[in-house]
């Protein structure tokens, strides 16, 4: 067993949102030691250039573990290639009631139905502007839980003037099962709109600030390969900058019969990683060479975030895979993906 091995048994002795407190409150404290630069360097340098943005390696944290933004620093500090933080809301809102996220540890899976919980845009920008690191950054973007999802657009509207003067690249998530209604948003007749708004919308901010910021969108796992195809047409004809592949998965396959395993809400980690590499697949397929594609879901090892790259991913996000893995994991993913980088250049 290694160190993070003994860590996490102690952490999951907690109750889960007790214990995500707490492992960020000691990140927050380790950043500020020579411990930083020490975890830094166990991660392979593989630059890319993806979006138009120089990413120093091809390894992202996900959305959702930091919904406020708070610990940026924390984070960035482990080594990813980018971190990517909220969901914000335009107001802030409390969630979904406790108990509210399970371990299904048999399966190295959660499930979380937390709803979008967040302290509202002005105070994660508060946050985002107060971060003294300067890593690659993506501000993750969703709509109240009590706007109509008629008015939807509006809410992604006000989180994109917001976020655009900050973020390295921006992402929609109309993909959380959470949300009443929210992968609604997803269908033909919400989605082409919807991304037709937020376009002419960049274009505008872009102009102003005088940067071009990329909009990715969060995609669900649990959509047919046509709807994926439907999906990956709109991406081009309303000129998308990428594609995150995928959100939690509300399917079961995989932990039947497990405690927790009939909670209502998103399931992720390893029982997500087949369905999520199906549509990532589809997608290189449907898309235009060189459309970027971010690939997230039951990355929790280096032949896991392999397979996301061989199906058509440019990046890899972790999240679950994270907490059951440690930031070793950073490391590991980091190594293979630039070794088969450098095997595949030398073939």
């Amino acid at each position: 067993m290694n160190l993070y091995s003994y860590f996490r048994a102690l952490l999951f002795r907690l109750e889960p949102e007790t214990a995500h407190r707490l492992t960020f409150q000691l990140l927050d404290l380790a950043a500020r030691t020579p411990w930083c630069a020490q975890a830094q360097r166990q991660v392979v340098e593989d630059p890319v250039d993806i979006m138009g943005i120089r990413f120093p390696n091809r390894v992202g944290m996900a959305a959702g573990l930091d919904k406020n933004g708070a610990h940026i620093d924390a984070l960035h500090c482990l080594g990813f290639g980018f971190v990517e933080v909220g969901t914000v809301t335009p107001r802030a809102q409390p969630g979904n009631p406790r108990p509210r996220l399970f371990r299904l540890p048999d399966a190295e899976a959660l499930i979380n139905r937390m709803g979008f919980n967040n302290d509202g845009l002005d105070s994660f920008l508060a946050h985002v502007l107060a971060r003294r690191s300067r890593g690659v950054l993506g501000l993750n973007t969703g709509k109240n839980f009590d706007t109509p999802i008629e008015r939807a657009v509006d809410d992604y509207l006000i989180g994109l003037r917001g976020v655009h003067p900050y973020a390295d690249y921006v992402t929609i998530n109309i993909s959380s099962p959470n949300t009443k209604n929210l992968r609604a948003l997803q269908a033909a007749d919400q989605f082409a709109p919807l991304l037709s708004a937020l376009r002419k919308e960049k274009e505008i901010l872009d102009r102003r600030y005088e940067r071009s910021v990329p909009l990715a969108i969060k995609i669900a796992p649990d959509l047919t390969p046509e709807a994926v195809a439907d999906i990956a047409r709109v991406l081009v004809e309303e000129g998308m900058d990428g594609v995150i592949a995928t959100n939690t998965t509300t399917a079961r396959l995989g932990v039947e019969g497990l405690p927790f395993a009939d909670e209502m809400g998103g399931l992720s980690g390893r029982p997500v990683r087949e369905a999520a590499t199906r549509v990532i697949e589809t997608l290189r397929a449907a898309l235009p060479a060189g459309f970027p594609i971010i690939g997230v879901g039951g990355v929790d090892s280096a032949a896991a975030a392999l397979e996301k790259v061989r199906a058509g991913a440019d990046l890899v996000q972790v999240y679950t895979g994270f907490i059951y893995q440690g930031p070793g994991l950073i490391a590991d993913i980091s190594r293979a993906l630039a070794d088969e980088r450098a095997q595949s250049t030398r073939v």
